[in-house]
């Protein structure tokens, strides 16, 4: 089962910007992913990885969940990003474009090679193959020694392969972000909603946040920090749902309540599965309970 965290709002930064890679360390977001593949063209590659070293080894540890996003293997820059990824050890490696769940196995081969068996892995779903295969992806990814967290929704790219035009196209896209959405929650994987491209329509972003928390993603992937406030807002829990975990929890951390089962709480009967429940609550909500 995924690690329960709150990734409501993770941000991609590119590994060529040192200043907002420092930047992004002390911003409100969840997570940050420090891309080495889309945002950085072909002829800095080396210059960003070198960045990338740099920013880790200043920065060893973190608030933040970290992510870096490689080039694909069978690019020219795949092994070497890998490399330097094992070397940073961030918490989780972002796999581009994935297609196969074999993908996903290559790279867990290559991380243990690497004395970095302990780095997750993220995988975008951004095209229509790796749509088709996702029952696949999310079957194999998830079992413990592969190590498969979270997927991404690449929707940049899927309206790229697609021939659809953004935002307007989105409408056309649900159904198959609905079918990542449903194969994430039945292998237990969190799974985060594409990028808003226009940063400066407030409205329009904050509406598309809406309708991704309603649909069932985690949280959402983010081009500009200005984005950062809305989608904490629209993808942690209200309040009555973060009180009513508290009390789940705090109820079942009583010592009296140690070997119980079930309880009743506020005329409802609550078993030990909802305390799982109610810390994933409060964790996306970005709270640690301490008893």
């Amino acid at each position: 089962m995924t690690q329960a965290r709150a990734r409501r709002s993770v941000l991609y930064v590119p590994a060529t910007n040192e200043r907002a890679m420092t930047k992004a360390e002390s911003l409100a977001c969840d997570a940050i992913i420090f891309d080495l593949e889309d945002a950085v063209a072909a002829p800095v590659k080396a210059d960003a990885r070198a960045a990338l070293l740099a920013h880790f080894s200043a920065n060893p540890t973190s608030t933040k969940e970290r992510i870096i996003r490689v080039n694909a293997a069978a690019t020219a820059w795949g092994a070497e990003d890998l490399a330097a990824a094992s070397v940073c050890k961030p918490d989780a490696v972002l796999l581009p474009k994935v297609e196969t769940a074999e993908q996903v196995l290559a790279v867990r081969t290559v991380l243990e090679r690497s004395n970095a068996s302990d780095t997750r892995l993220w995988a975008m779903i951004e095209t229509p193959l790796g749509i088709v295969n996702i029952r696949e992806i999310a079957a194999l990814g998830a079992k413990p020694s592969i190590g498969l967290e979270c997927l991404v929704a690449g929707t940049n790219d899927l309206a790229k392969e697609t021939g659809l035009p953004l935002p307007e196209g989105r409408s056309i896209m649900m159904l198959w972000l609905a079918s990542a959405i449903i194969h994430a929650r039945a292998f237990e994987l969190d799974i985060l909603d594409g990028v808003y491209n226009d940063f400066n329509d407030a409205d329009g972003f904050t509406a598309e946040c809406r309708q991704g928390a309603i649909m069932g993603f985690d949280g959402k992937t983010l081009i500009h920090p200005k984005q950062i406030e809305a989608a904490n807002a629209a993808f942690s829990p209200d309040a009555a749902s973060i009180e009513e975990a508290h009390t789940i929890v705090a109820a079942f951390a009583a010592p009296e309540n140690s070997q119980r089962g079930v309880l009743s709480l506020n005329g409802k009967m609550v078993e030990r599965l909802h305390v799982e429940m109610a810390m994933r609550t409060l964790a996306k909500a970005g709270i640690v309970f301490n008893g």
